[in-house]
């Protein structure tokens, strides 16, 4: 498997293909917006490398009663899945997701605690993954779920205390397997941590939002990582009073 893996696998969900929402400013950050028009649980969910192109499964998830942000926190600048790897490296020098990713999310999580929301979850995608981590130990939010996370390692998951999700691909170079059980150790030691770590078998990285949708066993695992997404945030994204 190259290390061009992540790139090779091309944006097929056009980023445009959102129905339930529109784009507007969240904490200064230009987003796309689509929700459950009451809810007080906020889900953040942050893009891959490519940016936001994770519309449709905000719609599904907004669909299942949240309010769901989608912030552009690499603020029009993604990197273009053409490019090499070796681009890529330089192009992280000025999109780092702890300094672009998890300081540009701080606002957005403060003007969805100002409009009274009392729960946020982290969902985060490759490049989004080291945000939501970054985010889960600086406990900015109250649940996270990283799915084929980039840039994410073992001391990562040591500083995290709040419940968190990890689905992994087996064909995976930036988090292979050995690397994801390495966190699954990390968070069975951990006492009163609710966690949930599971590895698709035969997935490539970014199987959960870049699959061809005509593959039908690509989208049944696409679907299936999105249903645990789902049943992640029914257990443990919940207001702090009930």
């Amino acid at each position: 498997m190259s290390g061009s893996q992540c790139c090779s696998n091309p944006p097929i969900l056009d980023p445009t293909a959102g129905s339930g929402g529109h784009v507007q400013k969240v904490g200064g950050v230009d987003s796309y917006v689509t929700a459950s028009p009451h809810s007080k649980l906020a889900v953040l969910l942050i893009s891959d490398v490519f940016g936001t192109s994770s519309m449709k499964l905000a719609d599904k998830v907004a669909a299942a009663g949240y309010y769901v942000v989608v912030p552009d926190l690499l603020e029009g600048e993604p990197f273009k899945p053409d490019d090499s790897l070796g681009k890529l490296h330089v192009w992280l020098k000025d999109h780092g997701p702890v300094e672009k990713g998890a300081e540009g999310s701080k606002p957005v999580i403060e003007a969805l605690k100002s409009k009274g929301v009392s729960a946020i979850a982290g969902v985060g995608f490759c490049w989004g993954a080291k945000v939501a981590v970054e985010l889960a130990k600086s406990r900015l939010i109250q649940t996270a779920v990283l799915l084929h996370p980039s840039f994410v390692s073992v001391d990562d998951i040591k500083g995290v205390d709040i419940p968190i999700a990890i689905l992994g691909a087996e064909i995976d170079e930036y988090s292979p397997p050995e690397l994801v059980k390495q966190f699954e150790q990390v968070l069975a030691a951990k006492s009163g941590v609710a966690n949930f770590v599971k590895i698709f078998p035969k997935a490539p990285h970014g199987w959960a939002v870049r699959y061809n949708s005509e593959d039908a066993e690509a989208v049944k695992a696409a679907e299936e990582a999105h249903q645990d997404l789902l049943d992640w945030l029914a257990k443990h994204l919940k207001s702090e009073s009930s």
